[in-house]
């Protein structure tokens, strides 16, 4: 087990205190068991890892990740058993997808150590698995999204900027966005580097964020998807097909018969790998509010998750029009809201407010005649009545 200290000691040593996202303030930590779920690169291990390196001593908590070599020989059980054993109180496990069985096994620590607490991160894509062990009773799950542009600000440029509901944003915009102005003087400039750059923490770590990410997406369809859920080999790289084909044409609106020609699959297999990149996060599909959604709905449109994806996979300059609606999407969705299709204006939020999304010279005719109607427009610094600036809605988490 000295291994993993040692292991534990190098990483905490990285770990900055200075910035904590959102979801931090707002995680119930004196429960015995926490899942947090999320993309890959959204940043889940450094929340659990803050919280050790500020609230526990070096021998009571220990982070340890299940794709290290140590678990070849060892069981999660048995290390845990450990560690207890030894005056342990917080086990941090990272990616348990990795690990065979895991559900299975935290259920066992969660009933034979009630003194001992865990948190640990998963893909994703384990929304998708039935697991055998019944979790559900034992273990709050909860999902981190990708960052906001707050929280882009906040770990870059050290901005410590307040957030806001979208209740707020919408009644009191002009206010809001005066306020903020007297902190953040250009907030246009930075909105577009966080349109290109900002939605994942690379930035800290690298110049090169577009090579990050492609590796990033790979990894996440390489390697995640397969250790989550049951998936052919060929399968893998139709994934990737249909990613890129999607990528080429966003907002997508699908011809399921067409598309699994392109891919090279039968339609049943096609939804399921809807489904599939949908779950790790990497496409949206847009459905009407009164759609009952399975895995055989197709989707009004889909959308890639968020305006970075965009950058990266399109292989030309990206369509204004389409980053604008990604990132409203994005942070809509992330911040716990319900966006649906409609006929009239481009969203539905939550079944109450329709909005159009655009540039500065959006007019109000798409959404004349419907009442909670807004505008969400791009290149304004201030908004007006209902018209509301884009970039103010990444202040929402």
């Amino acid at each position: 087990m000295q291994e993993l200290f040692e292991s534990q000691n190098r990483v905490l040593e990285k770990v900055n205190l200075d910035f904590k996202r959102s979801l931090y303030e707002a995680l119930p930590w004196d429960e015995r068991a926490i899942m947090l779920m999320g993309a890959r690169g959204t940043g889940k291990s450094t929340i659990f890892l803050q919280h050790l390196k500020e609230n526990f001593k070096a021998d009571e908590a220990l982070y340890i990740t299940l794709d290290d070599i140590y678990f070849k020989q060892h069981t999660l059980v048995d290390t845990a058993r450990t560690f207890l054993q030894n005056g342990g109180k917080l086990l941090l496990m990272d990616e348990v997808h990795k690990y065979p069985d895991w559900s299975r096994e935290i259920k066992n620590i969660y009933d034979l150590m009630p003194n001992l607490k865990m948190l640990f991160t998963g893909s994703s894509i384990l929304e998708l698995q039935r697991s055998n062990a019944d979790l559900s009773r034992r273990v709050l799950n909860y999902y981190l999204p990708e960052l906001s542009f707050r929280e882009f600000l906040g770990i870059k440029y050290g901005l410590k900027l307040p957030k806001y509901t979208l209740e707020e944003v919408l009644a009191n915009h002009v206010e809001i966005a005066k306020d903020l102005k007297t902190k953040l003087e250009n907030p246009l400039v930075f909105f577009k580097e966080y349109l290109k750059s900002g939605a994942y923490p690379f930035f800290k770590e690298t110049n090169l964020v577009d090579i990050r990410l492609k590796q990033t997406v790979n990894l996440i369809i390489d390697t995640d998807i397969p250790n989550a859920i049951p998936v052919e080999f060929s399968t893998l790289s139709q994934l990737k097909k249909l990613l890129y084909i999607i990528a080429q044409s966003v907002p997508f609106k699908p011809n399921i018969t067409k598309l699994a020609e392109q891919v090279g699959t039968a339609r049943p297999k096609l939804y399921e790998m809807l489904k599939m990149l949908e779950a790790a996060k990497l496409i949206y599909g847009l459905h009407h509010s009164s759609t009952n959604i399975t895995v055989l709905n197709k989707p009004e449109k889909i959308f890639l998750h968020n305006t970075n994806l965009l950058y990266v996979f399109s292989e030309n300059q990206p369509e204004m029009g389409t980053i604008r609606e990604t990132f409203f999407i994005n942070m809509l969705e992330s911040a716990g809201h319900k966006v649906n299709y409609t006929e009239k204006g481009d969203f539905t939020i939550n079944n109450k407010w329709t909005f159009e999304v655009g540039g500065r010279n959006k007019t109000q005719k798409q959404i004349s005649g419907i009442s909670n109607a807004f505008l969400a427009l791009d290149e304004i610094e201030y908004g007006y009545g209902n018209s509301v600036p884009l970039w103010l809605l990444g202040f929402m988490y």
